[in-house]
């Protein structure tokens, strides 16, 4: 799952991106249709109807449950004339693990890049390539506009299962409740954070719901994987941040012991974390090739999932209070991660 706040609609680097784009986007919102409307179409199918009902309850929990100021958004649907919404292009340099940014306004400088034409994606993550960089090509099912737009729920979204479908719309709402120009590992993490303790909470507390309900503990079980992926990028990430920093070591020499560590990592992945999971594979990860580039997309989902459940556990467990207070104190520091506890 891959909420990212995409800068599809900002002008950007180049005025045909900017062009293309806006035209993509454009097309997204003239093609909405009302959820309530959808709901009630017999010619759509079930499962569509089904997934969309999910949402709406959902967003009635953000609202509600959460305290977001929700507006309009996610109350409309888009089915897509295709599997994928748009290709993220990401690059990383390759002896440190430091990304390559584009700047948009509003958003500020963010390490990623949305294409909605496969050409476009793939003919860029060369260029990068060429130039020296790390380069990954991912799909992303669903986006947030940050309140400008009524952003609707995209058929893309819906491909997943109810679980997914729920943590995804929280995830993409608290992009709006909080989001910190500029740092977008901490937006992106703390809407993984939110997303998955926001699905256990929905799914454990609703009516037909319940603690003992199936859904509430495959939400929970999800929510353990996250955590356990997350310290293991983070002891992956240490190991590197070592080598690279280390001041002895010419280019070349980090180039070819990089990959050592990456070997060694999988290899931790496959014997110590694999047996530990419960509901989630990270199978993409998985089968990826490891660099930089594709390493740095998961730490920005990922980053230090169980100090934000410390500072849950700070503020005993009160889901809002804590929401509340990360996001008066967020404006204090420069760096907000370091507004969490460290739970290692």
């Amino acid at each position: 799952m891959a909420g990212v706040a995409l800068s599809l609609t900002s002008t950007a680097c180049s005025p045909v991106y900017v062009v293309k784009a806006g035209i993509a986007e454009a097309r997204i919102l003239r093609a909405r249709r009302s959820i309530p409307l959808v709901l009630a179409d017999t010619t759509v199918d079930a499962a569509t109807r089904a997934k969309l009902a999910w949402v709406m309850e959902a967003r009635r929990f953000a609202a509600e449950g959460l305290g977001f100021e929700v507006g309009e958004a996610y109350t409309q649907y888009t089915e897509l004339e295709r599997d994928t919404l748009a290709l993220v292009v990401t690059a990383a340099y390759r002896d440190r693990l430091v990304p390559k940014t584009w700047w948009f306004p509003i958003v500020g400088h963010v390490p990623y890049k949305g294409h909605f034409s496969p050409s476009s994606a793939h003919a860029e993550a060369e260029s990068l390539r060429a130039e020296g960089f790390d380069t990954y090509v991912r799909p992303t099912p669903a986006f947030s506009t940050l309140g400008w737009f009524n952003d609707p729920v995209l058929s893309t979204t819906l491909k997943s299962d109810e679980i997914e479908v729920v943590t995804t719309l929280i995830h993409e709402l608290t992009h709006q409740h909080l989001f910190v120009p500029g740092q977008v590992t901490f937006n992106e993490s703390f809407a993984t954070f939110v997303g998955r303790v926001g699905a256990v909470r929905f799914f454990c507390t609703r009516d037909g719901g319940g603690p003992d309900s199936v859904k509430c503990e495959r939400a929970q079980r999800r929510w353990r994987d996250v955590q356990r992926f997350s310290a293991y990028l983070d002891e992956l990430v240490a190991e590197l941040e070592a080598l690279y920093g280390d001041a002895s070591l010419d280019f070349d020499t980090k180039i070819e012991r990089r990959e050592g560590v990456f070997t060694a990592g999988m290899d931790r992945f496959d014997r110590d974390l694999i047996p530990e999971l419960e509901e989630l594979s990270f199978a993409s990860f998985r089968n990826d090739r490891l660099d930089n580039a594709t390493l740095l997309s998961r730490i920005r989902y990922y980053n230090r999932l169980t100090d934000f459940d410390a500072f849950l556990a700070i503020h005993d467990g009160d889901l809002v209070r804590a929401l509340a207070d990360l996001r008066e104190r967020v404006g204090s520091v420069d760096d907000p991660f370091s507004l969490l506890p460290d739970a290692s």
